[in-house]
């Protein structure tokens, strides 16, 4: 059976049953490591942050095209609005879920690292590894803390779009329109500074990739 396909399968199996540690048994089974998993889910936790940026632009827009309405069908403009809000959600959720991944291996492979190096006996290649393991550590906090950072300003962003929209649901005319204009302004400063903290995670996963392969 072709490796690629294995790893598929030991993936799927031991994911479902819900045991982290009997995947990464595993993996290493097949010869893929933590280190190799915690490159792959940092470059997918790169990957929805990306996606999450695109997602709240998108509800952005389909804000300011119902903010703007100009006499169209409103219902029309109020549910693409309110599509792009439960979208940015989703993406919100998939960017939780895809860090909590980074921090469960991380936790693993530090671990292992740590007391593997009880087991070298060479003084100089124990100091070695200690010291590497110190920086990658300090490299994968400031990660972490980024990418903590922009998690957490998805939060206000949804409440407030939330309350928009259950505010217009049930008051669906142009002075109920006119009267979250001003939140509208407040609202778009917000997503500016989530996409500008994102784009400092995106950084971030960039140059911790290259650190952790060694390039």
């Amino acid at each position: 059976m072709k490796k690629h396909i294995l790893m598929a399968i030991v993936s799927t199996s031991l994911l479902l049953s819900g045991c982290q540690s009997a995947y990464y048994g595993a993996m290493e089974k097949v010869g893929y490591h933590k280190r190799d998993i915690m490159v792959d889910r940092v470059t997918d936790a790169k990957e929805s942050q990306e996606e999450a940026q695109e997602q709240f632009s998108s509800a952005l827009e389909e804000m300011q095209a119902l903010l703007n309405h100009d006499g169209g069908d409103l219902e029309k403009a109020y549910n693409k609005a309110k599509d792009e809000y439960e979208s940015s959600q989703d993406a919100a959720d998939d960017v939780s879920n895809r860090i909590e991944k980074v921090e469960d291996v991380a936790d693993a492979l530090f671990d292992e690292w740590q007391t593997e190096i009880g087991e070298i006996s060479k003084a100089s290649l124990r100091r070695n590894s200690e010291s590497k393991l110190r920086e990658t550590k300090r490299s994968y906090e400031q990660l972490v803390r980024t990418m903590k950072r922009a998690e957490g300003k998805m939060a206000p962003v949804l409440t407030a779009m939330k309350d928009n929209m259950l505010y217009l649901k049930h008051n669906l005319n142009a002075q109920a329109i006119g009267a979250i204009k001003g939140e509208f302004a407040s609202l778009q400063t917000d997503i500016t500074g989530l996409i500008k903290e994102m784009n400092k995670s995106i950084d971030e996963s960039t140059k911790f990739i290259a650190s952790i392969e060694g390039k």
